[in-house]
């Protein structure tokens, strides 16, 4: 590739690098950007992958259709400089670790003489592309490209065809503290749930609190607006009691109960394995409800 070519090629995506060949399917063809099929214990994963979580169900899902169908989209390779005979993975991780777990012996794959900065922005664009990465593992991918080859927040948003607000708005969720950060990368929370607690005083305490609490981002919103008002300001934002794990079943049971009798259920469990039971009743009416039927059921 000349420099020329080099140039053209960076910032237009994955199919600037494959040509035609991300069209193809496993079929054997001729010319330098056509997939051929190489031994899967031949490849090595790349250093550039901005994907640091696989979901186990969406691993599973495409792992059976690998079982089924192959793999019909051609992964991204270099030839490994350290190992003379193997390859360098640049982009297709996921259909790489599934064609494994599906014990394929072969994957489809193009072969591209690439520098480290055309790997390097090959790696990222085609995550960027996709839509499962993580709010935070796609805002370091930004800051990549933007670190590694000096990419304006416009020049990356024509990389990864998104405009300068979107690109802007998801570098800004990296300067969260880092427990706020693991609870999006967890999952827990989503990017615009960070967002919001960006503005919060204390930007940590409020993340896990909506994570806690499950809420909505409208929720969250009308939440941060209430303690932001002197009137409504009584609420102090407090976080759990240290040592107490809330985790996603007792989440789950909170949630059973509060359908279950038409209000807030809170559970609020010890180091010692006993715990609180908090019901939250808005009006009278709904607490002599819970009342009737409590007598329903001890009569």
């Amino acid at each position: 590739m000349s420099p020329a070519d080099a140039k053209k090629g960076l910032g237009r995506g994955l199919s600037a690098l494959l040509g035609d060949a991300a069209a193809q399917s496993a079929a054997p063809a001729e010319g330098p950007r056509a997939a051929r099929l190489i031994p899967v214990a031949k490849i090595h994963p790349g250093r550039f992958q901005p994907r640091r979580n696989f979901a186990p169900e969406a691993m599973a899902e495409l792992v059976a259709s690998v079982k089924t169908q192959g793999v019909l989209q051609p992964i991204l390779v270099r030839r490994d400089a350290k190992h003379p005979g193997d390859y360098e993975l640049i982009a297709g991780e996921r259909r790489w670790r599934a064609a494994q777990e599906a014990a394929l012996h072969e994957i489809p794959a193009v072969v591209k003489d690439l520098s480290d900065r055309e790997a390097l922005e090959a790696a990222l664009v085609e995550n960027l592309q996709r839509a499962d990465l993580n709010a935070i593992e796609e805002a370091l991918g930004y800051k990549r490209l933007q670190d590694e080859m000096g990419f304006t927040p416009d020049r990356v948003g024509q990389a990864v065809g998104k405009n300068r607000s979107t690109i802007v708005n998801a570098l800004r969720l990296l300067s969260l503290p880092e427990p706020a950060r693991k609870l999006i990368e967890s999952g827990k929370l989503s990017g615009a749930h960070g967002r919001v607690a960006l503005a919060a005083p204390d930007p940590a305490a409020f993340a896990e609190i909506m994570a806690l609490e499950d809420m909505s981002v409208r929720q969250a919103e009308a939440r941060l607006k209430a303690m932001a008002d002197p009137a409504t300001a009584k609420t102090k934002l407090k976080r759990p009691a240290k040592g107490v794990v809330r985790d996603a079943d007792t989440r789950a049971i909170e949630k059973r109960l509060t359908e279950a009798l038409g209000m807030k259920v809170e559970l609020k469990p010890r180091k010692n394995g006993a715990g609180e039971l908090v019901l939250h009743y808005s009006t009278l009416d709904q607490f002599d409800d819970l009342l009737a039927r409590l007598d329903k059921d001890a009569g």
